[in-house]
C-alpha cells in the first residue's frame, strides 16, 4: 500500500503527470503520474487541483491487461 493516501490533492504530488495523446481538445481525460513508491496516481486533467486516486502497480497492470482483452469495451 502507497503511503500516498487516495483523495490527496493532485497539486500537491510532487511528480511528472502524463496525459494519453489520444486525449481531445475538451479536456475530456485522466492523467496519470508514477510515484516514488511503485504507485500511479490519477487524476482529472480537468482539476488538476482535485483529489488524486492513487493504485499499486499490481492493481494498475491488471486493469490495463484488462483493458487490452477488451473487457471494459462495453463501457463506451
Amino acid at each position: 500500500m502507497s503511503p500516498v493516501p487516495n483523495g490527496v490533492p493532485a497539486s500537491t504530488l510532487d511528480t511528472q503527470w502524463i496525459k494519453s495523446r489520444h486525449s481531445n481538445a475538451e479536456g475530456n481525460c485522466v492523467e496519470v503520474a508514477p510515484l516514488a513508491d511503485g504507485a500511479v496516481a490519477l487524476r482529472n486533467s480537468r482539476d488538476p487541483d482535485g483529489p488524486a486516486l492513487v493504485y499499486t502497480a499490481a492493481e494498475v497492470a491488471a486493469f490495463l491487461a484488462g483493458a487490452k482483452d477488451g473487457e471494459f469495451d462495453h463501457l463506451v
